[in-house]
C-alpha cells in the first residue's frame, strides 16, 4: 500500500485503491475524511483554523489551513476525480482541548462549530465522528475500501 502523509495545514485526495491517507498529531486540528464508495475516492483535509479571514494572504497560499477554504477545496478535488456529493460519506476528527486547560482560546471548539456549520449550510451530513476530550489523533483512510481508522495515545486503532 502507498501511505501518503498530509501534514497539518495539508490536504490530499486519492482514487488509487493501493493508497492510505494518514494525518498524524490532531489536537485542536480537525481532519476532515470524504469517500465516495461508488466510484473509490477519497480525501483528507487537516486544518488548523477556523476562518480564513484572520490572514487572506495565509488562506490564498495555504488554503488547507482553514476550515472556510480547505473543505470547499477537499470537495472539489474529489469531485475531480469522479466523486458525488450526494455520495460521500463524511468523518470528522480532532478539535481536542490541547494546552488550553482553561478553555480560553477554545480553537479545538471554534473549529468544530465552524466544520459542523459549513456542512449544515451545504447540507452534508457528517457520517461519524471521534472530537473533542484533550487528547491527539491518528486518522488513516483507505482508498480501497473507505474505512477510516483513528488512534488516540489511551487507546487502540478503532475503525470510525
Amino acid at each position: 500500500m502507498g501511505d501518503i502523509i498530509v501534514g497539518i495545514s495539508d490536504m490530499n485526495v486519492s482514487n488509487n485503491y493501493e493508497d492510505v491517507l494518514i494525518t498524524y498529531a490532531l489536537g485542536s486540528c480537525i481532519a476532515v475524511a470524504v469517500y465516495d464508495p461508488k466510484v473509490k475516492v477519497g480525501g483528507l483535509l487537516h486544518f488548523m483554523l477556523p476562518e480564513s479571514s484572520i490572514d487572506i494572504n495565509k488562506a490564498g497560499d495555504k488554503p488547507a489551513m482553514f476550515a472556510d477554504t480547505g473543505i470547499p477545496l477537499l470537495f472539489k478535488s474529489c469531485y475531480r476525480l469522479g466523486a458525488v456529493k450526494t455520495r460521500m460519506l463524511v468523518k470528522i476528527i480532532g478539535g481536542a482541548n490541547i494546552l488550553d486547560d482553561s478553555n480560553y482560546f477554545r480553537i479545538g471548539q471554534r473549529n468544530l462549530t465552524a466544520v459542523r456549520k459549513i456542512f449544515w449550510k451545504n447540507n452534508v451530513m457528517i457520517h461519524a465522528e471521534d472530537t473533542g476530550e484533550n487528547h491527539n489523533r491518528t486518522v488513516r483512510l483507505r482508498i480501497s475500501d473507505g474505512r477510516c481508522y483513528v488512534k488516540n495515545s489511551t487507546e487502540e486503532m478503532k475503525e470510525l
